[in-house]
């Protein structure tokens, strides 16, 4: 089975803008997806990023209407400015990584779930309640947002060093089997189509 490993970060609009179209390429071409959560922030201090505050107002100002038209042209609700962004994204994937070594729910879908709490619903993804209420909807107990804090930490480490190895620099950022890397949500298509050749 074809494996993609998806670099992401809770608190990434992009990684929210990508949705659930992954989980479908995926199982489309009978793939599988290791969900590797990490922190934004220290991956682009890592690999010569700029926080989207420090940028230019140039690029400010065009990140700022490309998010737009990309909500719009995939009709997703989507907050510019969310009421709790930034925000403390550890706990939020702490309890992702709980969920993934669980198995007992959607990861998909509680990546979305979390993604969306933040960009479109007005959230707090840092709050146990808001964690708990996402872990609910996708099938998981709320009780893994208690769980495994330090495995979580751990984890959460190993895949930004994992990411700095492998040449990722932002979010959402997907390697498939064969090593070929797509950056953004806006290269699902190219992604979906390199899965259709190596079938």
């Amino acid at each position: 089975m074809t494996q993609i490993d998806y670099f992401f970060a809770t608190l990434s609009p992009y990684s929210y803008l990508a949705g659930l179209r992954l989980e479908e390429i995926a199982t489309k071409h009978g793939a599988s997806i290791n969900y590797k959560p990490l922190d934004i922030i220290a991956l682009f201090g890592r690999t010569g990023g700029v926080l989207p505050k420090d940028r230019h107002i140039s690029r400010i100002e065009y990140r700022t209407q490309e998010m737009m038209r990309q909500s719009q042209k995939i009709g997703m609700d989507f907050n510019l400015q969310p009421a709790h962004w930034p925000t403390n994204a550890a706990p939020s994937s702490y309890a992702l990584i709980a969920a993934i070594k669980d198995g007992s729910g959607d990861v998909g879908k509680l990546c979305h779930s979390v993604l969306r709490a933040c960009w479109a619903e007005e959230k707090d993804i840092a709050q146990d309640e808001v964690i708990r209420e996402c872990l609910s909807n996708a099938g998981f107990n709320p009780d893994l947002a208690d769980s495994g804090l330090l495995v979580g930490a751990e984890t959460y480490a190993a895949n930004l060093e994992e990411a700095v190895d492998r040449g990722v620099f932002g979010a959402p950022f997907y390697i498939t089997e064969d090593g070929q890397r797509f950056w953004g949500q806006d290269r699902l298509e190219d992604l979906d189509r390199h899965l259709a050749a190596l079938t």
